[in-house]
């Protein structure tokens, strides 16, 4: 599914052409983070008003994604994009946070974390 790759502030950003994706910076306004991490990704560190619905439950929790436009932001951006594809192809309005969450730690995007110590991406 990865089709191109490039480096954008010293760290490798996967591209994937047809797939609306944006970096953090640039997430349209009013629009609901989707974080798809596992839960140990998530507890290490996370964007404070972001919704957790890991991939690997997304399937069996359709009912929870949020209504209204979806930012889905991973690690990297791998899984965001599966993620992406998968619910733009339902009718939802969704981006894809290029970069993933390494991409908003770089940023110097705020962070905060569910267990001891300062939060961080894993």
């Amino acid at each position: 599914m990865l089709s191109g790759a490039g480096r954008r502030g010293g760290m490798e950003v996967v591209s994937h052409p047809g797939l609306p994706s944006v970096v953090p910076g640039e997430i349209p306004a009013g629009s609901t983070l989707l974080d798809v991490r596992e839960d140990d990704e998530w507890v290490a560190g996370h964007a404070p008003e972001a919704v957790h619905l890991p991939m690997s439950q997304l399937t069996a929790r359709l009912d929870e994604v949020p209504a209204g436009p979806l930012a889905v932001v991973c690690k990297v951006g791998g899984r965001s994009a599966q993620v992406t594809a998968f619910l733009a192809q339902r009718g939802h309005e969704v981006v894809n946070v290029s970069g993933g969450m390494l991409a908003w730690e770089a940023e110097g995007r705020p962070m905060t974390s569910e267990g001891p110590g300062p939060a961080a991406v894993v």
